[in-house]
């Protein structure tokens, strides 16, 4: 039967494919905490920063958002793909949103977030005697 495959369809078998429709894969995030400074890499190879990335910062929320674009040609059709992915994660308390930086190098963002004094552990509360 598999035979008779490329005789009954020719050149259009490539249009059976078995990772049709592919999912588009989460941002994969690395990130690291020191006294001075919260760093997050995310793995983002293709893009143009300027075009295709974006970075905001929001109550304490950073989010990055991504949008690729792939198109494909071959001999007897064009597919394309769009999509975007986004990713969020939550920033320490004693982040300065203010002063994030990022920079963007072979496929890999980089986002460089300062770090505050320590917030403070809460206060002593004085009870009255009535």
């Amino acid at each position: 039967m598999s035979a008779l495959l490329p005789r009954l369809f020719g050149d259009m078998t490539d249009w059976f494919e078995l990772d049709f429709p592919r999912p588009m894969p989460a941002i994969r995030f690395e990130d690291r905490l020191s006294d001075q400074e919260y760093v997050l890499r995310a793995e983002l190879p293709g893009l143009d920063p300027e075009k295709d990335v974006q970075i905001t910062a929001l109550h304490g929320v950073l989010t990055v958002k991504a949008e690729r674009r792939e198109e494909e040609t071959s001999r007897h059709r064009s597919e394309f793909r769009y999509g975007t992915v986004q990713r969020s994660v939550r920033l320490p308390a004693n982040a300065d949103e203010s002063a994030i930086k990022a920079t963007y190098r072979k496929g890999i963002l980089e986002i460089t977030v300062p770090l505050t004094a320590p917030p403070p552990a809460g206060r002593q509360i004085a009870i009255a005697a009535e």
